[in-house]
C-alpha cells in the first residue's frame, strides 16, 4: 500500500498569514526594499542594453567578417545566404540568452523549451533536413554547377538553379523539373558538361563487297571540312584523338563501320546531326557505295536423279 505523507494544514503560509507579514513590515522598511529593487532592476536594465547594443556592433563586425571570406572564395550565392543567415539567427539567439539572464529571468527553462521545440521540428521535417544537409553538399562539393546538362533521378536536362532543398534542371522539349536535393547528393549524377570536350560516335553499314577504303576515306573527307571536329590531341585532354573510322561488327546484312570524332562539349550535338544527314547524302550519292538492306539469301537445291528415282 502507498503512504502518503500530507503535510499538516498549519505548516502552510494562508493568506491572512501574509498579510500579517505584510503588516509587520514598517513603511520605511516597504519604500528602501522597493528601491533597492527599482536601483539593482535600473543597473541590471542598463548592463542589458549596453550588451545588446555592444552585441549588435560584434555581430554586425562578425557578419562583414564571414561575407568577406565567402565573397573571396567565391561561394555560391545561395550556400552564401544560407551561411550569412544561419549565423546571424545564431549569434542574435546567444546575444537574447544573455541579455535575459542579465535582467534575472531563468534562462535554462528558457533553452529546454527550445531544444524540446527543436527535437520536435526535427522529427516532423526529417525528410526536408535531409534535402537541406543534401543542398549544403551540393554547395560545397559541386558536383554540378548552373548551366551543366545532367542526368539524374531519371531526368536529363539543364540546370538552371540550384537551391537550398531543391535543384531545378530544364529539359530539351523546355520542361522544368524540380529534383530534391536528397536524392541528387546520394544518388548516381551523369554530367555532361564537366569535360570540355566529347567523343561523338557513329554506326555505319555499307554491303558487303564494297570498298572500306573508300568509304573511309568519303567519311573522314566529311569530317575534315567541318571544323568543329577536332583533329589535333590536347595537352590538357589526353584522350581527344584525330577521327577514325574502323570495322567493328560484320553483322548479319552489312559491314559496320565505327566512326569516332573528338568535339567540344558544346558542339556534342549539332556535329551528331548534321554529319548524320552528311553521311547519308554522301554514300548514297557515291559509285560503289550503298546502304544494304536486311535480307536473307535463300537457296534452292535441285534434287539428284537418284532421289527422283
Amino acid at each position: 500500500m502507498i503512504q502518503l505523507d500530507i503535510l499538516p494544514t498549519d505548516s502552510i503560509p494562508t493568506v491572512a498569514q501574509e498579510s500579517g507579514a505584510l503588516k509587520n513590515i514598517s513603511f520605511d522598511q516597504l519604500i528602501d526594499t522597493l528601491i533597492s529593487d527599482m536601483v539593482h532592476f535600473a543597473i541590471s536594465l542598463t548592463v542589458a542594453i549596453l550588451v545588446f547594443y555592444a552585441g549588435k556592433y560584434i555581430i554586425r563586425k562578425l557578419y562583414n567578417f564571414v561575407y568577406g571570406i565567402l565573397h573571396r572564395r567565391q561561394v555560391e550565392a545561395s550556400l552564401s545566404t544560407f551561411v550569412l543567415s544561419l549565423v546571424r539567427i545564431v549569434l542574435y539567439f546567444i546575444l537574447i540568452v544573455t541579455v535575459i539572464g542579465i535582467l534575472g529571468i531563468e534562462t535554462s527553462s528558457f533553452l529546454a523549451l527550445f531544444a524540446s521545440a527543436g527535437v520536435a521540428i526535427g522529427m516532423a521535417l526529417s525528410g526536408t533536413l535531409q534535402n537541406f544537409a543534401g543542398g549544403v553538399l551540393i554547395l560545397l562539393l559541386k558536383p554540378f554547377k548552373v548551366g551543366d546538362y545532367i542526368e539524374a533521378q531519371g531526368f536529363a536536362g539543364t540546370v538552371t538553379r540550384i537551391e537550398i532543398f531543391n535543384t531545378i534542371i530544364c529539359t530539351a522539349d523546355n520542361k522544368s523539373i524540380i529534383i530534391p536535393n536528397g536524392g541528387l547528393s546520394t544518388g548516381s549524377i551523369n554530367n555532361y558538361s564537366i569535360q570540355p570536350y566529347r567523343r561523338v560516335d557513329w554506326t555505319i553499314g555499307i554491303s558487303y563487297g564494297e570498298s572500306i577504303d573508300q568509304a573511309r576515306s568519303l567519311i573522314l573527307e566529311l569530317l575534315r571540312k567541318d571544323r568543329r571536329v577536332l583533329w589535333d590531341e590536347k595537352p590538357e585532354a589526353p584522350s581527344v584523338k584525330a577521327p577514325v573510322v574502323v570495322v567493328s561488327a560484320l553483322a548479319d546484312s552489312s559491314v559496320n563501320l565505327s566512326v569516332r570524332a573528338w568535339v567540344a562539349s558544346a558542339d556534342y550535338w549539332g556535329v551528331f546531326f548534321d554529319h548524320n544527314e552528311e553521311f547519308y547524302n554522301a554514300i548514297t550519292a557515291a559509285p560503289g557505295l550503298s546502304f544494304p538492306f536486311p535480307q536473307l539469301d535463300v537457296h534452292v537445291v535441285p534434287a539428284s536423279d537418284d532421289r527422283q528415282a
